[in-house]
């Protein structure tokens, strides 16, 4: 496998970080946050462009990299959902205009006359109130419930752009012909995994740039304090943990696109690492800023929300550094 972007990759790379900040811009990420804008049209750019049907396994590196692209910009529409969490468990059943999310738990399912019944209530669900569509993974398999069906209500959470919600089946009857057996949950988890991780790495290089930004302008005792020492230290040290967890994100993209086992412990490590990387920038990153970084004001606030949110969602990183170390324990080397 080849840790390096090939030449298309990375033209393919330059046109998604040009687009992406010509259509995402720090100004759209607040208007969404601050009065309630609709990010809509800018899903619909996404979906004009292609970029919802990068689908298949041989794109998973193309489609990180919108992704990483997509963290940097805190993107505010349902692509991050639709992409990694949808599509994957949804499979031929996938239609690129519709925006779609997964169901992990909370949702029993038991089979009467007429096919299956849904009940139960899941919490955390990403994009779970503006899906259209709905793949719900449990144990008697993968349903497509059309999100009318069911009801959703968004939850407050601490990054304002970002839509999670609670989402109540109440005797949902689904025939069996949207029961996708053939669906590889396993191998979806893993693309959820590795989405997340990149988009957390987004975050993370979004946090990085601010912050050198601003050290590289503010003034201390007459020069910028970027050239103190404890500072440059401070900015070394979320480089070299996103680079870490971005290096990882990529490897974890590549054993999906070429189908390689090791994309589960992959895309564990990817996330495990990913989770490890915004506690250092978060961290980093506001104490570089100082008293400015805790203000509404600041975009920075933003980067750092979304990094976070990466890091909770689908498991921390001590959840998945848990289950790495029970792969290791268990294999035979």
């Amino acid at each position: 496998m080849l840790l390096e972007f090939d030449a298309d990759q990375r033209l393919w790379q330059e046109t998604a970080r040009d687009a992406i900040a010509k259509q995402c811009p720090p100004t759209l990420v607040r208007s969404v946050a601050e009065d309630g804008a609709d990010p809509t049209p800018l899903w619909k750019t996404y979906v004009d462009a292609g970029w919802t049907e990068l689908t298949d396994p041989e794109n998973a590196v193309e489609l990180a990299i919108v992704l990483e692209e997509l963290g940097r910009a805190t993107d505010p529409t349902p692509f991050l959902a639709t992409m990694t969490q949808f599509a994957p468990l949804a499979g031929e059943r996938f239609d690129p205009q519709q925006a779609g999310t997964a169901v992990y738990g909370g949702v029993a399912a038991h089979r009467d006359a007429d096919g299956w019944v849904l009940n139960g209530t899941a919490h955390h669900v990403l994009d779970g109130d503006r899906a259209e569509k709905l793949a719900v993974v449990t144990e008697a398999g993968v349903f497509l419930v059309d999100a009318s069906r069911v009801t959703a209500r968004r939850s407050p959470v601490f990054d304002p752009v970002l839509h999670i919600a609670e989402v109540s089946f109440a005797d949902v009857h689904v025939p069996d012909s949207d029961r996708l057996s053939a669906t590889d949950s396993e191998r979806a988890r893993h693309v959820a995994l590795t989405g997340l991780a990149i988009t957390t790495v987004g975050a993370c290089q979004r946090i990085l740039d601010l912050a050198l930004e601003h050290v590289k302008q503010r003034q201390q005792f007459g020069v910028a304090i970027g050239t103190f020492q404890a500072v440059q230290h401070k900015a070394v040290d979320m480089h070299i943990a996103t680079e870490r967890a971005r290096a990882l994100a990529y490897f974890a993209a590549l054993t999906i696109s070429a189908d390689d086992p090791r994309r589960r412990l992959a895309s564990a490590m990817a996330k495990a690492s990913a989770g490890e990387a915004q506690g250092v920038v978060f961290r980093h990153g506001l104490q570089l800023f100082g008293a400015m970084g805790f203000t509404w004001e600041n975009d920075l606030q933003f980067a750092l929300k979304r990094a976070k949110a990466g890091e909770l969602l689908l498991g921390g990183a001590a959840e998945h550094r848990a289950l790495i170390a029970e792969e290791f324990d268990a294999a035979d080397f």
